[in-house]
C-alpha cells in the first residue's frame, strides 16, 4: 500500500500538468482570464480497478488552492505527461498488489515504503536510534511492525526531549507532521509495546524487590610464617633487680588458617562466622620477658580449629550500621582504626603495636556490639559495649554490669576528604583479677598492662588518631593515647583502692603502595609502646623509655599471594635501659582465596 501511495504522491505532478494543460486550451479560444478551480475535499477510495481509475480519484481528492493560468502549453508538455501517466500504468502491471487503505495491512515494513524511509529520515536528523553496536541503523533491511513502531517510539521521546529542553526550534513542522502521521498508522502496535512495555518494568521490579537468594561465600586466608628474636638477654621490668635471663630462641616455622562463612538474607546485611586454627608460638613475655616483642598474627592453639569470630552486621537505617557480635568481637574491625595499610593482621605491619592504638584492643575479642551513625560523608559517630571472653554467658556477672570485665567505647570520626582524616576516642573498661587484668591489650610493658598488679582495675582510655594521606601513594598515620587507670581493690601489699596511675603511648606510620607491584606496600613505624609514666603505686611506675622501630615490605606477587618480610627493634625493652635491644625478624606469605 505504502508503494502504492508513493506513487500516488508521484502523479501529482501529472495531474497538475493535465490541469494546467486544460486550461491553456480554454485560454487559446478565450481571452485571456482568470480561471477558479474550486476546492475539492479528500475522498476515501476503497479500490482501484486499474490505472486509470487510480488518475481519476487522486484527481478528485486533491486539494488546489484557486489558481491563475497566464501562460498557454504546449504539446511537447501534454506529450510528456502522458508518458509519464503510461509509465505509471506500465509500472502498476509489474508489481501488482491488491488495494490496501492502511499500512497497518502489511506484515513488515519495507525499506522502500514511505514509512520506512520517513523513519529513517528522522533517525539521520535526529539520532533518535542507536542502532547496532558497530553505529549503524542498517536502514536496507525490513522489519516486523513492532520492531518498526519501537523505532518510531524512540524518535517520538527523542522529538518530546528536544521539545521540553527549549530547543524546539530544532524540530521541523514538516517532521512534526511526518511523525503525527505515523504515530496514526501505528497506533495499534504502539499501545501494544507500551503495554508490554509496562508490564515488563512490574515484572523487573518485582524480581529485583526478591531477587537475592540466602547464599553463603566462603573467603579464606592462609598464613605461612618463619620468625626468630635476636639479642643477649630477656628483658625485666624497671624495678626488677634479678640477673636478666639469656635469650635463648630458635626459629620457628608456623601457620594459621582463616575460614570466613559470609552469609546473607536480605543482600545488604552480613552474618560472619570465622574458624580458625592457628600454631604461631608468641614472642610475649614467657619468651622474651616482655609483649612488646609480639608479633600481630601470633596465637597457639595447636592447630586446634574453633570457633574464633561469630557476628551479625546489618543496616539499622540508610546512615546507622550495627554490629551483633556473638563471640570474636574487635573495635578496630567494625570502625574505622585510621592506620590503613597496616590494621590486618594477615597483610598491614609485622607487629602487634604497629597496627592500630592500643585502645581499640579494650574489646578483646569479646561479646557485644557497635553501632556507627553517619551524619554525612565527613561526620560519623561510633558506639559500642564489649564484654571479655566468658562474661556474657555467665549469668552471675549481668553481661559485665556485676564486676564482669567489659569496655564501652565512643569515637567521633571526622573524614572530610581522602587527604585528611582525624579520630577521637574514649573508652572506659573495667577488669576484674579473675579474668585478667590488661588495661593496654598486651602491648607496651608489664606494668602498663598491669598497673597494679593482677588487681580488678577500672581504665578510662582517651586516643587521638590521624591519617594524612599526601597522593594516592604516600600515606602518614600516627595516634597518641592516654589512660588512667584506678584501682578498685587493695588487697594486694602497698595497693590502695582509688590508687591511680598513668599511662602513655603514641606512634607515627609511613605507608608507600605499589613499589615493585599494584598492591606492594613498604611501611615504617615508629613510636613508644604503652608506658607507665605516673602511678601512686611507684614499684609499678616505669623508670625509663622504649621505642619501637619497624620496617616491612608486603610484595604483591598475585592478587591472592603476598610475602612480607620485615623486622623491628626494641630499644630499651620494658622501659628499662638496663635491657639489652630485642630484635625481631619474620617472613610472612599469605594466601588468600
Amino acid at each position: 500500500m505504502l508503494r502504492i501511495f508513493w506513487n500516488n504522491l508521484q502523479l501529482y505532478p501529472v495531474v497538475l500538468g493535465i490541469i494546467l494543460t486544460a486550461n491553456a486550451t480554454i485560454s487559446t479560444k478565450a481571452s485571456a482570464t482568470e480561471v477558479g478551480i474550486d476546492i475539492v475535499n479528500i475522498t476515501d477510495n476503497k479500490q482501484l480497478e486499474t490505472p486509470a481509475t487510480i488518475v481519476q480519484k487522486n484527481v478528485d481528492s486533491i486539494q488546489i488552492a484557486q489558481t491563475s493560468v497566464t501562460d498557454t502549453a504546449n504539446v511537447q508538455e501534454t506529450t510528456e505527461v502522458l508518458e509519464q501517466v503510461n509509465r505509471y500504468s506500465n509500472q502498476g502491471n509489474h508489481n501488482s498488489l491488491s488495494q490496501v487503505t492502511s499500512v497497518s495491512q502489511f506484515s513488515d515494513v519495507q525499506p522502500t515504503d514511505w514509512a520506512f524511509q520517513a523513519l529513517q529520515s528522522l533517525v539521520e536528523r535526529y539520532g533518535c536510534i542507536a542502532g547496532y553496536p558497530n553505529g549503524t541503523y542498517r536502514g536496507n533491511r525490513p522489519m516486523t511492525r513492532y520492531e518498526f513502531a519501537a523505532g518510531l517510539n524512540a524518535c517520538l521521546d527523542r522529538v518530546s526531549e528536544l521539545i521540553a529542553t527549549a530547543t524546539a526550534q530544532l524540530v521541523t513542522k514538516e517532521d512534526l507532521a511526518i511523525l503525527q502521521r505515523l504515530q496514526e498508522e501505528f497506533s495499534p502496535e504502539l499501545a501494544t509495546l507500551r503495554g508490554r512495555v509496562d508490564t515488563l518494568e512490574a515484572h523487573t521490579a518485582q524480581l529485583e524487590a526478591n531477587q537475592f537468594s540466602t547464599t553463603t561465600k566462603l573467603v579464606g586466608e592462609a598464613i605461612f610464617t618463619i620468625a626468630d628474636t635476636f639479642g643477649d638477654q630477656q628483658a625485666l621490668p624497671s624495678s626488677s633487680t634479678a640477673n636478666n635471663p639469656d635469650l635463648n630462641t630458635n626459629i620457628i616455622f608456623g601457620n594459621r588458617i582463616r575460614l570466613n562463612f559470609l552469609t546473607s538474607f536480605t543482600g545488604k546485611d552480613r552474618l560472619q562466622a570465622r574458624l580458625q586454627a592457628r600454631n604461631i608460638t608468641q614472642f610475649g613475655s614467657a619468651v622474651t620477658g616482655t609483649n612488646m616483642t609480639r608479633l600481630g598474627y601470633d596465637g597457639n592453639e595447636n592447630n586446634s580449629a574453633f570457633l574464633q569470630k561469630l557476628e551479625y552486621r546489618f543496616p539499622l537505617t540508610s546512615q546507622a550500621v550495627v554490629y551483633v557480635s556473638a563471640t570474636g568481637g574487635e573495635f578496630n574491625d567494625n570502625m574505622f582504626n585510621f592506620n590503613p595499610g597496616f590494621d590486618s593482621s594477615g597483610n598491614g605491619a609485622l607487629s602487634r603495636f604497629g597496627r592500630f592504638n592500643p585502645i581499640y584492643r579494650e574489646s578483646a575479642e569479646g561479646t557485644g556490639a557497635t553501632f556507627t551513625y553517619n551524619f554525612n560523608k565527613a561526620l560519623a559517630l561510633s558506639l559500642g559495649y564489649m564484654t571479655r571472653p566468658g562474661v556474657a554467658n555467665n549469668p552471675a556477672q549481668k553481661f559485665g554490669l556485676d564486676d564482669g570485665s567489659y569496655a564501652a567505647l565512643a569515637q567521633l570520626a571526622f573524614r572530610p576528604n581522602d587527604v585528611i582524616n582525624l579520630g577521637f576516642t574514649y573508652v572506659h573498661s573495667y577488669y576484674n583479677s579473675s579474668g585478667g587484668v590488661q588495661v593496654s591489650g598486651t602491648t607496651g610493658s608489664a606494668f602498663a598492662n598491669q598497673p597494679f598488679g593482677n588487681v580488678a582495675t577500672s581504665a578510662n582510655h582517651y586516643g587521638i588518631q590521624a591519617n594524612f594521606r599526601f597522593n594516592p601513594k604516600i600515606s602518614l598515620s600516627g595516634w597518641v593515647g592516654y589512660t588512667t587507670a584506678i584501682a578498685e581493690d587493695g588487697t594486694p601489699t602497698n595497693v590502695t583502692r582509688g590508687d591511680s596511675a598513668n599511662i602513655w603511648n603514641w606512634a607515627a606510620t609511613l605507608g608507600v603502595s605499589d613499589i615493585g607491584s599494584k598492591g606492594s606496600l613498604l611501611g615504617f613505624v615508629f613510636g613508644m609502646p604503652p608506658k607507665v609514666t605516673d602511678n601512686d603505686v611507684s614499684l609499678f611506675q616505669d623508670r625509663d623509655t622504649s621505642y619501637h622501630l619497624e620496617a616491612f615490605y608486603r610484595y604483591r606477587m598475585t592478587d591472592n599471594i603476598a610475602i612480607t618480610p620485615g623486622a623491628f627493634v626494641i630499644f630499651n625493652p620494658e622501659h628499662n635501659s638496663n635491657n639489652n635491644n630485642i630484635y625481631v625478624g619474620a617472613m610472612r606469605v599469605t594466601f588468600s582465596f
